[in-house]
């Protein structure tokens, strides 16, 4: 009998995508192989990690789910599984708009992914199950990692914050933390296995501790992965100014393979807008966390998320967005249209603004984060700096004969592969090379590389393998090659 196949498409956040690695860890434990990319026909199972943050999510779901339902009728007995924050929020929606959807479970049961599958092929009817509360946490489920060099590493999940135009907290729950010692034996697991960069993760990464209460427990957590031995970056996503405090920038500034990076989402420069919000501080707030990370790390990259046209925003509110974003001079900016989150209060709220002003308003921001993205890479051109070489992040990397790779302050560089070489460069290996131009969203090095690290990670990369962490809360991963693919069975092609 035939190895059954899965594939994952995943929507949303850092979040899902981590959640992915462990839906796929768990189908890798219940006997399915991951689906080979380049196959003609569709896997035994399909699962949607789907997102709930725009306004037409749904919309696009049920178009996607449509496109699925001829490759169902051919073959009945493929399975469609849909989890994630829509299912979460959708339910029953679901299976009624979708009838030949066969599992629907929520953000607070991943586990039960594999047992809803087969309770579904045995009972031939669609199988929902959605938890109030979270069942299991995440990091004592498997998971099958996406990348050889790079991990994710979730230190809560959940958020308690009521911010008026997000969702997460109604999907997600409120935040419940892991203890310290399970989330570094994870952080040491990945490293054991050739694991060079680690990125904290978290709804509300920097409130970490509340539940144990210990304010100071991130920077902590900081401190303690600069003494893991083989760790040589660290990254987190995504803080909250409200919980911002001096020893997390003081923690990042003091230890050594904490990246001079930080994502910190402004979301508003107005102090109205802020209040309507509920973001818990106001932009002079921001700005003086800015101006201590500044002062305690010079060149540090920071980059943040910004609303255009939340309900209600005058010009003069959107001119006080424009002016924060000229002060902190963010290295890059996440900017995006308001668009009404169902179940939401600020979707209830009076003075929607029409679609043009908003456009108008998003258009003049991107033109001036641009400039100032322009200008601070301009900075960079002539420094010398470490890459770890990336996959996938070069776009026309094929066409220009160079590769990519992310700096320490995570700048996305694109450079010659010429100079000084320990071999072929792989994904995973650390590069140094010599900034020649800048340009708004990236930078290019086309000086011949002066250093050249050829690292397990690398070879892991070249061998294929990538690292599974058990659902064993804190054992070590086992590391090895995707399952052979199964020869395609008749009847599933469309």
């Amino acid at each position: 009998m035939s190895t059954k196949t899965y594939e994952i498409r995943t929507f949303g956040c850092q979040m899902n995508v981590h959640d992915s690695e462990r839906l796929a860890g768990m189908l890798e434990d219940a006997g399915y192989a991951r689906a080979d990319n380049g196959r003609e026909m569709p896997a035994d199972v399909v699962v949607f990690n789907t997102c709930a943050v725009r306004e037409n999510a749904d919309n696009r779901l049920y178009g996607t789910l449509g496109h699925m339902r001829p490759q169902k009728d051919v073959n009945p007995n493929m399975q469609i599984a849909v989890g994630g924050c829509l299912a979460q929020k959708d339910r029953d929606t679901i299976v009624k708009k979708a009838p030949w959807v066969d599992v629907v479970f929520g953000t607070h049961n991943l586990g039960s992914l594999p047992t809803l599958l087969e309770r579904a092929r045995h009972n031939q009817e669609a199988e929902v199950e959605i938890l109030e509360s979270l069942d299991v946490f995440p990091s004592t489920l498997p998971a099958r990692r996406d990348s050889a060099y790079s991990g994710w590493v979730s230190v809560s999940v959940g958020c308690n914050n009521t911010c008026t135009f997000c969702i997460v907290p109604a999907l997600r729950g409120k935040e419940k933390d892991r203890r310290p010692g399970e989330i570094l034996s994870e952080v040491e697991a990945l490293v054991s296995e050739g694991v060079l960069e680690v990125t904290l993760l978290g709804q509300n990464v920097n409130a970490y501790g509340v539940e144990f209460g210990d304010r100071f427990a991130f920077g902590k957590l900081l401190r303690s992965c600069g003494e893991i031995e083989g760790l040589e970056r660290v990254r987190f996503t995504s803080p909250h100014p409200r919980d911002f405090t001096d020893d997390v920038i003081e923690a990042m500034a003091e230890t050594p393979n904490v990246c001079p990076q930080l994502h910190m989402p402004l979301q508003s420069g107005s102090d109205r807008v802020l209040k309507a919000m509920r973001r818990s501080y106001r932009s002079e707030r921001f700005l003086d966390i800015v101006g201590k990370v500044r002062a305690a790390m010079p060149d540090a990259a920071i980059t943040t998320d910004i609303i255009v046209g939340f309900p209600g925003e005058t010009e003069e509110d959107f001119e006080g967005t424009m002016e924060v974003v000229r002060r902190a001079r963010f290295s890059s900016a996440f900017t995006f249209q308001y668009s009404k989150r169902p179940g939401t209060p600020a979707a209830d709220m009076p003075d929607q603004l029409p679609k043009e002003v908003v456009q108008q308003r998003y258009d003049r921001l991107v033109a001036l984060q641009n400039e100032i993205s322009w200008d601070e890479n301009k900075k960079i051109v002539g420094r010398e700096v470490e890459l770890l070489v990336a996959e996938g992040e070069g776009r026309k990397d094929a066409e220009t004969h160079r590769l990519s790779g992310r700096a320490l302050d995570g700048r996305l560089v694109h450079f010659t592969p010429t100079g000084a070489l320990d071999g072929e460069i792989r994904p995973g290996d650390l590069v140094r090379t010599t900034i020649t131009r800048a340009a708004p969203h990236h930078l290019v090095a086309d000086a011949d590389i002066s250093g050249h690290r050829r690292t397990r990670a690398g070879d892991h990369w070249e061998e294929g393998v990538r690292p599974k962490t058990s659902g064993v809360s804190l054992g070590l991963p086992s590391i090895g090659a995707p399952a052979p693919q199964p020869a395609a069975q008749q009847g599933c092609a469309c």
